[in-house]
């Protein structure tokens, strides 16, 4: 029986948190990112797999009765759907059943429902089963980036946390990249290379799924849930592996003390109004915060990476086995955003760099959306000023998973990180595609230009928010930037 189930728990005091903080960067480390980072490469090709194959969904002879507009709006906007759905119901139980559970459980279903897709013969079908590929990938977000933070030492955070988000767009590079062999029809017939391609993120989500049986879950829920003990040995373990690897025969390699200790008072649930008090009245002001960077990534993301081989294909004739090497351009630009600015977010510090980039990501989108109303881009130049944009936005949209993340107590993490995604992507992330398809539907140079002005204007009002509101968390512990709710005496 564990101690979490034996009545009323005694306080104690641990030094976990200090001793996670104080670690060196190790191949264990590595074990974590690659166990659970990588699930953002699984995301990212969903996404962009979906874009790109939207025309070729249309045609006759696909194996379904849809149209591009329907993948790229209804079957975009129930993909968001279940995320956000997907996002509360399973940040939820992250916080009551541990990381570690939850994470192979959401993983589950995304494959499950993945598998299911490539087998669709109906839209409905099609439909359903983007909305519960969708739920699994939501509730990923709430079990990884709050197991992640809780893992990786505080003076690596910002970097490791941007460039594991960041890495949605390693997949979406990989999507683009498969949709141009996928898609050819001389080597793929019409109804069998989309299936190909959903079939090969299942391929790719088991083996993430071997290397993240080897993930533990994370020590500070379980001295949280008082299970100290636990907490106590994993970390032991964890020193362990970390001296050893870093000792050499003629210098064994010594950890430098812990330097803080926490006293807990453990409780085993926590229940939605004291998460709700906390968030939106303890701590108002993140909240604001959170909800203006959730909201201006998520509308500028969603409707435009959905978009973006349908505006190649109506303004600039752009054919359907094309789009792949227009969408892998701008996803390395995407993705080599975080990689090079990452570092910054643990030196320069969160408020200047997440103002910085997501004021910059909508001036330059603004500029874009000029250039492009005035016929001045081609099929060549808007890819290249959407990877100018796209490499100061990625950086700052992964900064809100970051932010939500690390600004609110231990207890209510994945339920914070939960509740932001899915009421910016809510506001974003279903709106932004329907409106987008029903913009760039109308072939009308001007309708998609105002979208782009849409997304420009929310990034950048997000950004201003920053430099108010963002909270200078850099190199500091999870407990200092918020202490925990336990730490606290009960009533």
């Amino acid at each position: 029986m564990s101690t979490a189930d034996r009545g009323p728990l005694a306080p104690i005091e641990t030094e976990v948190p200090a001793r996670l903080d104080r670690l060196p960067w190790s191949r264990w480390h590595w074990m974590v990112v690659i166990g659970l980072g990588t699930v953002w490469i699984l995301d990212g090709l969903e996404v962009t797999v979906v874009g790109n194959i939207a025309g070729r969904l249309s045609e006759e002879g696909s194996g379904l009765d849809i149209t591009s507009a329907q993948v790229t709006g209804i079957a975009a906007a129930l993909y968001v759907a279940g995320a956000c759905v997907g996002a509360l119901f399973f940040g939820h139980l992250t916080d009551r059943f541990g990381r570690r559970k939850l994470f192979m459980l959401t993983l589950a279903v995304y494959l499950t429902a993945t598998a299911l897709t490539a087998v669709s013969f109906s839209s409905w079908w099609f439909f359903l089963f983007r909305f519960l590929t969708g739920l699994g990938i939501g509730g990923e977000y709430a079990a990884i980036n709050s197991a992640i933070d809780e893992l990786i030492p505080s003076r690596y955070r910002g970097r490791v946390d941007l460039i594991i988000n960041g890495s949605f767009w390693l997949g979406a590079i990989g999507g683009s990249l498969l949709s141009i062999v996928m898609l050819n029809t001389a080597i793929f017939a019409v109804n069998v290379g989309w299936r190909l391609t959903f079939a090969l993120g299942v391929v790719l989500g088991l083996v993430i799924l071997l290397v993240r049986r080897n993930v533990p879950e994370s020590p500070r829920w379980l001295f949280i849930h008082g299970r100290s003990d636990e907490a106590n040995t994993l970390v032991t373990g964890i020193e362990r592996d970390v001296t050893r690897e870093k000792s050499t025969p003629e210098r064994p390699y010594q950890l430098p003390p812990a330097e803080t200790s926490l006293t807990i008072h453990p409780r085993k649930t926590i229940g939605f109004l004291e998460i709700g008090r906390t968030v939106f009245s303890r701590y108002r002001k993140r909240a604001v915060l959170g909800l203006a960077l959730f909201i201006g990534q998520a509308f500028l993301y969603n409707a435009i990476t959905f978009g973006f081989g349908a505006i190649l294909n109506e303004f600039y004739d752009v054919s359907n086995e094309s789009t792949g090497y227009y969408f892998a351009v701008i996803a390395a630009g995407n993705f080599v955003g975080p990689l090079v600015l990452g570092r910054l977010f643990d030196t320069l510090g969160r408020r200047i760099m997440i103002s910085s980039t997501y004021i910059l990501a909508g001036l330059l989108l603004f500029g874009t959306a000029w250039l492009f109303s005035a016929g001045h881009l081609n099929a060549q130049t808007l890819t290249a000023c959407w990877c100018v944009v796209l490499f100061f936005a990625s950086a700052g949209a992964s900064s809100a998973y970051l932010t939500v993340s690390e600004i609110f107590p231990m207890e209510t993490r994945a339920m914070a990180i939960a509740f932001f995604y899915a009421l910016g992507t809510a506001a974003g992330g279903i709106s932004g595609p329907l409106v987008f398809a029903e913009l760039t539907s109308t072939g009308e140079v001007g309708d998609t230009a105002l979208a782009f002005v849409i997304g420009a204007t929310l990034m950048t009002l997000a950004g201003l928010t920053a430099v108010f509101l963002a909270v200078d968390a850099e190199r500091r512990s999870l407990e200092s930037i918020a202490e925990p709710l336990s730490v606290a005496p009960r009533a």
